[in-house]
């Protein structure tokens, strides 16, 4: 799955995209990483929720 992705980011419509991580605490108190693909200019607007 995750070539698909890097294959369709490298496409001239793809770099306005960028896939970003972002940890995730759960219940338990462990981390979870969550990842999306979120365009350029609302990257840092991800990061502040």
């Amino acid at each position: 799955m995750a070539k698909k992705v890097v294959a369709t980011l490298k496409t001239s419509a793809g770099k306005d995209y960028a896939k970003v991580y972002r940890a995730v605490k759960t219940e338990k108190g462990s981390y979870t990483f969550k990842s999306e693909i979120v365009s350029n200019e609302e990257v840092k607007t991800y990061f502040k929720k």
